[in-house]
């Protein structure tokens, strides 16, 4: 009689140890770039308005000009030539020139004395500090002109915004004041920086002439 048969199963129970490591190294988290920093980077609206290496300001060579009397106002005993068609409008004592990015403003006011160096930087600049946007640069000489010895205030500012464009322009400004017999009458040229209008502002203020 055969022997029966034993056949042990053996089962080899394995246990398999999945240790998970918390990789908690101590870098960097993604998407977590730490605090930010204190003040945000900071705009331009504290700052002039860039100035165009090719300013579309420049008045052109064959512009011609006409005497400008003034008919009212506080004071009409002076002319100055102003250029050919450019808009005009008045406002007080003060009149103005107006074409594309340019101006011819002029203001007669009474004196007591006839205006320094000393009192337009005492006086007129922070005045205008106060009322020319990002006002900047001012310089204050005394030159000639066909009228004689004027006081020339030179100085930078911000253009109004333009209504259609929005755009704001870095002026130049030439601000002369005439004096005679208690009356001044401030002459103020004004365009983009680095536009080449030398000969005629040159032109407009050695035409000048008291009457």
């Amino acid at each position: 009689m055969a022997a029966p048969t034993w056949t042990y199963a053996v089962v080899g129970l394995t246990f398999v140890a999945a240790v998970t490591t918390g990789c908690s190294g101590s870098g960097s988290h993604a998407g977590s770039g730490g605090p930010a920093s204190g003040s945000a980077t900071v705009s331009g609206q504290n700052q002039p308005a860039p100035t165009e290496s090719n300013p579309p300001g420049d008045i052109p060579d064959n512009q011609a000009y006409v005497v400008y009397r003034p008919a009212g106002g506080t004071f009409t005993g002076f002319t100055v030539k102003v250029p050919e068609g450019w808009a005009r409008t008045s406002q007080g004592g003060t009149t103005a020139f107006t074409d594309k990015l340019n101006t011819v403003r002029i203001t007669a006011v009474s004196a007591s004395g006839a205006p320094t160096a000393g009192s337009v930087t005492n006086t007129v600049v922070p005045r205008l500090r106060s009322q020319v946007a990002k006002f900047s640069s001012p310089k204050v000489t005394e030159v000639t002109r066909h009228a004689g010895r004027v006081v020339l205030l030179t100085y930078q500012g911000d253009s109004a915004k333009d209504p259609v464009t929005g755009k704001v322009v870095r002026d130049s400004f030439e601000r002369y004041a005439f004096y005679r017999a208690g009356h001044e009458v401030d002459l103020t040229l004004s365009g983009p920086v680095k536009a080449d209008n030398v000969d005629p502002w040159r032109i407009v203020s050695d035409s000048f002439t008291w009457r």
